[in-house]
């Protein structure tokens, strides 16, 4: 989402009139897209803003993107402005902002659509390998305890139907290969102007369009993982095969302390649903180890878990606590060297697939 935010405000600056630069030296102005998922993440831009520092002439800098109220205050003494990505994505505001008439900090928008509509015009519509990222929606209403989307992005908003649909058929007459639907939790997607048109239905709409491409999506929470839209999914002749469905634990006892609705068991009748449907469907996952509290007994249940499944791909994370969410009040109580034990034991799995 990331990549598509800094895609979509690459189009509004250029049709400001500036230019994409080569690197950081040399630019007049340098906008950092911030994550806040993992505390790491958020490390590296104390990194850059260091970096800045040290620079003989130093750019302009702007930090936007996913950033928590407590960030954005200590950032606010490290970069020229710290603004909310939903600013930035609006031609009318950025304008204002670039005369002079907007302030240093801005605090979370309040406005509903944060997704600006994409210029097909402009240069920075497609990258290198053709693969375009579409946003559905934006935010979540789930509150996973080790989330800050909530917190940095807001509650679930989405996008009308008819606009996703048009700007898909610009991404393919201009090239895009791979249409990438995007939103926290896509499966949780209806269509603001026609309850009717939910995610099945909108994948269906995408499936429809004539041109040479494949269809990706994510992520989608299994919780809400629906009969239509598997079978949609299996008739889909652009389907690309590939789902990356999250598990973060196979511990029932962890999810519940997530705030993830489903049970492992759950989990694993949706795979064999999916994989009965699609036979040859390329399945990815995400992991959270060393979630607070988590034992020795409850990480193997994981570990079973994935060698049941047998996942052709797992993005392994290291609980890491995030200030604002529901386990930052939790005890991290699993040491970092335990943490990466177990990453490696799960990354053992699936390099020996």
């Amino acid at each position: 989402m990331n990549v598509s935010d800094s895609e979509r405000l690459s189009a509004v600056l250029e049709s400001m009139g500036y230019e994409k630069g080569k690197g950081i030296p040399g630019a007049d102005l340098v906008v950092m897209v911030m994550c806040s998922v993992r505390q790491s993440a958020v490390d590296r831009i104390f990194g850059l803003a260091e970096k800045f520092k040290t620079m003989k002439n130093r750019p302009k800098t702007i930090l936007t993107g996913c950033i928590l109220k407590k960030d954005r205050k200590t950032f606010s003494e490290l970069f020229d402005h710290v603004l909310p990505i939903s600013e930035l994505l609006n031609v009318e505001r950025t304008n204002k902002f670039f005369r002079g008439e907007g302030t240093r900090e801005h605090g979370l928008s309040r406005r509903k659509n944060l997704i600006c509509e994409r210029d097909m015009s402009k240069k920075s519509l497609l990258p290198s390998d053709k693969r375009a990222y579409l946003p559905i929606s934006n935010g979540c209403n789930n509150f996973c305890t080790y989330c800050v989307v909530p917190y940095t992005r807001g509650k679930l908003t989405c996008r009308d139907h008819k606009k996703i649909i048009k700007e898909a058929e610009g991404l393919i007459k201009n090239g895009a290969r791979e249409i990438w639907l995007l939103g926290q939790n896509v499966n949780d997607y209806s269509s603001p102007t026609d309850p009717s048109v939910n995610f099945a239905r909108l994948l269906q709409m995408v499936n429809n369009l004539e041109g040479n491409f494949k269809i990706f999506f994510m992520s989608p929470n299994p919780k809400n993982f629906s009969d239509k839209l598997i079978k949609v999914m299996a008739q889909s002749k652009k389907f690309s095969k590939y789902l990356n469905l999250p598990i973060q634990s196979g511990d029932n006892e962890i999810l519940r302390k997530m705030n993830r609705p489903y049970t492992a068991e759950q989990y694993i009748a949706l795979v064999k649903k999916i994989r009965k449907a699609i036979p040859d469907i390329n399945l990815s996952t995400d992991v959270i180890v060393g979630f607070p509290g988590e034992t020795k007994k409850q990480f193997e249940n994981t570990v079973k878990l994935f060698k049941k499944v047998n996942f052709n791909i797992a993005y392994i994370n290291k609980y890491s606590p995030r200030w604002q969410t529901a386990a930052w009040k939790m005890k991290d109580d699993v040491p970092f060297k335990e943490k990466k034990l177990r990453e490696k034991i799960l990354q053992d799995i699936i390099n020996d697939k």
